[in-house]
């Protein structure tokens, strides 16, 4: 006995053929007796992912895996970043890459206050002392670098904790930077002959007249930023705040956490002041002695807070008491344009108080396992 087919359009088919003529057709649209729509039609390599019946699948979706967690500590000099990145490193399996620029550098101990042996050994450090003195590293370099130790970090299944206190060095490596023109030493070499004959605030004025966003974004006595940032301009042709708009390329591949100490400034003056003056009497003097000795005008870092100072007692421009007053209020106004550089960093969690505190440390352990 054949059956009526109860859907079929305007025609009567038994249901072997409308059987037949539904496995021979496109699954993809309407059959004649087909009462399903083709939006809704099942194939093996089709599911109801796209279909009218997508909303009621009882397959749970697939859970993405969290990407790793990178840790920033930052702050200004003397606030404690040291201290607070080896408990994090001691309590979390952490990995500490440095991101202070003088750092970097060999030699260079007592101005940089750099961990030192024993702190080094309670947990893993990288990028210190891996630049001759004589050497320079822009900070795209430094963001290549840190870069491949994060990759190497997250392959152990380690926490990596970025910590120091050069900014630009900072939002290299997690927001990239602009593909500026290359460096070109002969421009270099005018701008600081320009800077030797007129001083910085010239190269400052010439800045203004060419980018005056970047000019007031660097400071006047800044001659190292104001020269690229100059050199920037004529050999791009463009303003240098419009490149760094366009064609950076972010840190992927980490969930990002910022803390950020941020002491009251009266105590944080009161310790840089201690800090200064304790450089000077473990032997600062001399060990800028040395390096002079050894490498003469060719080393970029003695221009750095701390040995800048000592460079003059040594020369004779200073005495010790006038020389450490100087670093004193050098590392006072460093402090305060790194705070007003780390207000501008995206969602960082402040803690008020130094990294050495126990109860900082405890605030931005209990941060850490949150997003862990």
């Amino acid at each position: 006995m054949e059956l009526e087919y109860p859907y079929a359009r305007g025609r009567t088919e038994t249901r072997a053929g409308a059987d037949a003529a539904r496995t021979a057709s496109d699954s993809r649209s309407l059959h004649p007796g087909d009462y399903r729509l083709a939006c809704d039609r099942r194939t093996d390599s089709r599911p109801y992912t796209d279909s009218l019946l997508a909303p009621y699948s009882l397959e749970r979706p697939l859970k993405q895996p969290r990407e790793p967690l990178l840790v920033v500590v930052l702050g200004p000099t003397g606030s404690g970043k040291t201290a607070l990145s080896l408990a994090l490193a001691e309590r979390l399996h952490g990995e500490i890459i440095n991101c202070d620029s003088v750092a970097m550098y060999r030699g260079f101990e007592i101005g940089t206050a750099k961990p030192s042996s024993a702190e080094r050994a309670r947990a893993p450090h990288h990028l210190l002392d891996i630049v001759e003195p004589t050497g320079y590293v822009t900070a795209g370099d430094y963001a290549r670098m840190a870069r491949t130790v994060l990759g190497e970090i997250r392959e152990r299944g380690n926490l990596p904790i970025v910590v120091g206190g050069t900014g630009l060095y900072l939002r290299a490596l997690l927001d990239g930077l602009f593909p500026g023109p290359p460096r070109s030493e002969q421009l270099r070499e005018r701008l600081r002959e320009r800077v030797a004959q007129k001083g910085s605030d010239f190269l400052h004025r010439m800045l203004n007249r060419l980018d005056r966003e970047a000019a007031a974004k660097i400071h006047s006595n800044d001659v190292p930023k104001l020269i690229r940032a100059i050199e920037v301009c004529i050999a791009s042709r463009q303003k240098m705040t419009e490149m760094w708009r366009a064609g950076r390329e972010p840190l992927r591949g980490f969930r990002i956490l910022r803390l950020g100490l941020n002491p009251e400034r009266e105590a944080l003056y009161e310790r840089i002041n201690r800090r200064a003056l304790h450089m000077f009497e473990a032997g600062l003097v001399g060990e800028t002695r040395c390096l002079l000795q050894k490498y003469s005008h060719n080393s970029r870092p003695l221009e750095s807070l701390g040995y800048k100072q000592a460079v003059q007692l040594i020369r004779g421009q200073l005495d010790e008491a006038s020389a450490i007053r100087a670093a004193q209020q050098a590392h006072r106004n460093y402090a305060k344009r790194q705070m007003t550089w780390f207000r501008r960093e995206p969602d960082v969690v402040w803690m008020e108080g130094f990294g050495d505190e126990s109860s900082v440390q405890g605030i931005a352990i209990e941060q850490v396992r949150r997003q862990l």
